[in-house]
């Protein structure tokens, strides 16, 4: 299982990548192997300020639905458009182009109260 020691972790399992006070967002190689072949990702909020563990959508697998856990505050500002007509791109490629959402971070130092790499990679037992 792939763990890049350049993003921070939740215990959710979603990654985040801080670019200056922007954040990219997406789920770990270990979430979208435990839910399977995802078939539809639904983010609502664009344009909304969520809180830190709020609910920022959902995504969609052959056999269950999970929520999407935002993992700092922030305003939500762009979903990766190619999730509509390739969800799959969770499964085969989380950590690129199977991003879910681009936002800007409320307190970019929030982010340091994120797991590193090892400490998530302990969380999953790997």
């Amino acid at each position: 299982m792939n763990f890049p020691s350049n993003l921070r972790y939740t215990k959710d399992h979603e990654w985040l990548l801080l670019e200056g006070n922007t954040a990219i967002i997406g789920i770990t190689d270990f979430a979208q192997r435990e839910l399977g072949d995802i078939v539809f990702v639904d983010i609502p909020t664009v344009g909304k300020s969520l809180g830190a563990e709020e609910v920022f959508g959902t995504v969609e697998a052959v056999k269950t639905v999970s929520d999407l856990f935002l993992p700092v505050a922030g305003t939500v500002n762009e979903i990766n458009p190619e999730l509509d007509g390739s969800p799959e791109l969770v499964n085969t490629d989380p950590y690129g182009e199977g991003w879910m959402i681009k936002m800007t971070v409320s307190n970019p130092a929030d982010v340091d109260g994120l797991l590193d790499a090892a400490a998530y990679k302990a969380l999953v037992g790997e």
